[in-house]
């Protein structure tokens, strides 16, 4: 049995640990949350306010999830990896390049098994599309083209309204959002990146878009039955789920919990009357080395879907929507569909479509076996995937295109 312990037990820190405890194979020993109702999610654990207060102590268990917000990742990354705990670092891994450097050198002094959470590597579509390539169905991959649909409600929640809005309180918008997909890019063409051009902004929930008669909360708003964007359409219906994304806004998520909540919380304001800076769409271009592109295009303007890519190679075409691929022949001039069948739909909601569980298995397998096999990307190769972004928002801000050094 695998101990664990988590550091943040927001949405994603009791989700990896709710997956842990169901398979049977771990238990949650500790937890460390300042807020009171997050640490109860664990009854059985012993609560700590500030995970220094379990830092200070020897060791408690085997492993610990780092689900804190994403400025404050890296001073416990470094300091539980230095305890010998094996680490489970929820993406992105920091904040700023010299942050992400610093964990990896502490994972890799420490000899501990480290896994960041890119779940997308794991979900079962993920796997079937790369024994594709892998296999060479579709001859060399020339180039690709990949679309993350963020949902225009799941933008609002939180990158508008929510822990995400701002640069200045969290990160850019590619690397609190995108680097799950920068980096699966990357794990699909089994290529590095050398050269990164991008563009973007934040288009359209700014104050010079609000209708007309707006009222700064919606509740008190008059146009608030026609506006996409509505808090109350978005959130009252869940009353009763004790789920994201309802289960972020309030611990009390009875029908008045969640009317308090939207009448005196963040999540109840005007999409237009919010302190948000960070980009509503942003287009990415990739060269990897060999020559293969990618263009990537990130937006808030669609449905919460699964991604969508297309994958072009010298023999075939794959196109994939999440949860089938079409494998275009171009000798045989046939079409053939593989159907993965994921476990959840694309979101945080849905488990990414079977990733959260499968990352959470492979992360106890390796635990419990000291077998890095099971865990799908190193600590150089996140580290790689977290400085693509970081070159793309260095171009989208500077016009220039940026190169980047291989990763070690």
């Amino acid at each position: 049995m695998v101990t664990l312990a988590v550091v943040g037990a927001g949405s994603r820190g009791t989700s990896y640990g709710r997956h842990a405890t169901a398979t049977g194979r771990a238990r949650v020993v500790a937890v460390a949350d300042p807020l009171d109702g997050r640490r109860g999610r664990f009854p059985d654990a012993v609560p700590y306010a500030d995970w220094r207060e379990l830092a200070a102590l020897p060791r408690q268990a085997d492993a610990v999830v780092i689900a804190t917000q994403d400025r404050d990742h890296a001073e416990p990354a470094v300091r539980f990896a230095e305890l010998g705990y094996d680490v489970l670092l929820e993406k992105p891994m920091a904040v700023s390049e010299d942050d992400c450097r610093a964990i990896v050198a502490a994972a890799e002094r420490s000899g501990a098994v480290f896994a960041v959470c890119h779940v997308l590597r794991y979900t079962p579509y993920t796997r079937a599309l790369k024994a594709l390539l892998d296999a060479g169905r579709i001859g060399e991959i020339v180039s690709v083209q990949h679309l993350e649909p963020v949902g225009w409600w799941h933008q609002a929640h939180s990158y508008v309204r929510g822990n995400w809005r701002r640069a200045d309180e969290s990160t850019f918008m590619l690397l609190a959002k995108s680097c799950h997909d920068l980096d699966w890019l990357v794990h699909v063409t089994g290529r590095q990146v050398r050269r990164v051009s991008s563009f973007g902004g934040l288009h359209h929930f700014r104050p010079e878009n609000r209708p007309a008669g707006a009222a700064d909360r919606c509740l008190d708003c008059s146009v608030e039955p026609g506006c996409p964007y509505s808090a109350t359409r978005l959130y009252l219906p869940l009353a009763g789920e004790h789920a994201w994304p309802l289960s972020v806004l309030t611990d009390d998520v009875s029908e008045a919990g969640v009317l308090e909540a939207l009448r005196t919380g963040p999540y109840g304001r005007c999409v237009y009357a919010c302190d948000n800076d960070v980009v509503d769409h942003q287009v990415v271009n990739l060269e990897f080395e060999g020559g293969t592109t990618a263009s990537f295009t990130m937006t808030a303007f669609t449905p919460a879907l699964h991604r969508q890519t297309r994958i072009f190679g010298t023999r075939g075409s794959i196109d994939g929507d999440g949860d089938r691929l079409t494998v275009h022949d171009f000798v045989t001039g046939r079409s053939s569909v593989v159907d993965t069948r994921p476990s959840g739909d694309g979101t945080a909601r849905g488990g990414h479509g079977g990733g959260d569980g499968a990352l959470v298995e492979a992360f106890l397998t390796a635990v419990a076996t000291r077998d890095r096999a099971p865990i799908l990307s190193s600590p150089a190769e996140s580290l790689h995937s977290h400085l693509i972004a970081w070159a793309a928002e260095r171009s989208r801000l500077t016009g220039e295109t940026v190169s980047l050094e291989a990763a070690k």
